[in-house]
């Protein structure tokens, strides 16, 4: 049967020794190009394919466009399983591998909110073409650019093809308050909230129209994204999507993480503890703003001494988690059950490849089931990798460097096969007008989709976050 097994009818899971590869039982198909054939560091060759073919389904991309995940995935020896391999997300030293300089532009939103886009490569070290492909980036759980998940892939996207990567143009974009992001309102972010990563897309089309835009997300910001890709269907400003680590049912996954003494005391507390001390260093502007459905709640949160996850959530994150409606929620569960994005999975429309680890501690319900009766979604399993790990080889006694991540392989061949395969089918009009009242650049059609650029605040380095939380969560 090969390294590779791939079952789209089967409705669990591996937990086995080989990948797994779920697939649309009815998929559709994308079409093809066959111009400008590109090869990767691996030796794959991105365009590989019959001359006569037009259209590929999803699966068909990745079996032909992704060799990497044809192959067994084999942990790092001494980081046999999830737990070891999630807890050296958090505890291992990732600041000398991976620089990445960003540049980054601070955009102000209707609501009074900002987000922070982190460009890279910066202008100044590499002006590329206005039609280069765009990474979009939605970082983790209190995360940022900074994150050594985030760093491992850029690293390659944004890398020359002469030294083995895609030449591409990456952005990521940094949640409310996250990653020294300013924190100019009392609404924070959330696992279900979309709205942002509207705004986001929205300028950078406008920045650059003529780019094709693909999306890449991270645990809650994968979330975040299969989420957008459902609601907005064909619409989506994404030409195609990756996602790692994906929380999908966040009900089953706060059953898992309470549920014991160990799960609770370890991810739960971890997470919580993030997420405290994300609102700790925004007291005195949220001193500075008017009463807020916040307000009350922030003494209570901050009297909480080693919190759940669930317990922030249930005083920050179901109140100021997004716009009203539906936010606030009455408890974090209801909140879990509105948030979870398994529910989005057969409303997709652009190709989309998950991938999870068999073994993620936090993460313990996949949507198989979803998977098959969609039409553009791949779900890859590895039977091993934790959350976010995927760490290989690698001895960090003699390179005095930790090992490196086997999951960028098969996300850069997924990201240049989508970008350069694909015809995309999007087109670009004259969507943006001025709001003269507001100063807001707003969509012609949804003027509620909005932005202003209030600066560009310079050069952000991708290591410099890292002491502020627990990293890679």
């Amino acid at each position: 049967m090969g390294a590779f097994l791939s079952r789209s009818r089967r409705r669990q899971y591996t937990t086995g020794t080989h990948n797994m590869l779920y697939s649309p039982d009815s998929p559709v198909y994308f079409e093809i190009s066959h111009k400008g054939k590109r090869v990767v560091q691996n030796g794959g060759v991105l365009n590989g394919l019959e001359p006569s073919a037009q259209n590929l389904s999803v699966r068909a991309l990745v079996e032909t466009q992704c060799p990497s995940l044809m192959k067994d995935y084999k942990p790092t020896w001494w980081l046999p399983g999830g737990h070891v391999q999630t807890a050296f997300c958090v505890a291992g030293n990732f600041t000398r591998v991976d620089e990445i300089l960003y540049e980054r532009t601070l955009l102000s939103l209707p609501d009074g909110g900002t987000l922070g886009l982190d460009f890279t490569p910066r202008k100044q070290d590499n002006e590329l073409p206005p039609e280069t492909p765009i990474v979009v980036v939605l970082h983790g759980l209190s995360g940022g650019s900074h994150e050594s998940y985030v760093r491992s892939i850029l690293s390659q996207v944004c890398a020359a093809p002469s030294a083995g990567g895609l030449g591409y143009r990456a952005v990521v974009v940094n949640f409310r308050g996250c990653a020294g992001v300013p924190l100019t309102s009392p609404q924070f972010y959330s696992a279900g909230h979309t709205e942002d990563i509207r705004i986001a897309l929205s300028y950078l089309q406008k920045a650059y129209p003529r780019a094709r835009l693909t999306g890449i997300g991270f645990s809650l910001g994968a979330n975040v994204l299969v989420r957008y890709l459902g609601e907005e269907g064909e619409a989506s400003r994404l030409d195609a999507a990756c996602a790692l680590g994906c929380p999908w049912n966040l009900v089953d996954n706060s059953s898992n993480l309470e549920g014991s003494f160990f799960y609770r005391n370890v991810y739960s507390r971890a997470m919580g503890g993030n997420l405290l001390k994300l609102l700790s260093r925004h007291l005195k502007t949220l001193a500075t703003l008017p009463p807020s459905p916040l307000t009350p709640h922030i003494p209570r949160v901050l009297g909480l001494r080693n919190p759940t996850l669930k317990e922030v959530d249930a005083h920050l994150t179901i109140i100021a988690g997004g716009h009203s409606p539906p936010f606030p929620f009455p408890s974090p569960d209801e909140y879990y059950e509105w948030a979870r994005s398994d529910t989005h999975v057969e409303r997709v429309r652009v190709p989309l490849l998950a991938i999870n680890a068999a073994d993620d501690p936090i993460v313990r319900t996949l949507p198989v089931e979803a998977v098959v009766q969609s039409k553009c979604v791949v779900l890859a399993v590895t039977p091993k990798g934790g959350h976010l790990g995927w760490f290989e080889g690698g001895v960090p006694w003699r390179t005095k460097k930790p090992p490196p991540r086997w999951i960028k392989k098969p996300v850069v061949e997924w990201l240049g096969a989508t970008c350069e395969v694909l015809v995309s089918r999007r087109e670009v009009g004259d969507e943006w007008v001025l709001d003269e009242e507001s100063g807001f650049v707003v969509e012609r059609d949804r003027r509620h989709i909005g932005f202003k650029v209030h600066s560009l605040d310079g050069t952000v380095v991708g290591t410099g976050d890292e002491a502020q939380g627990l990293q890679g969560l």
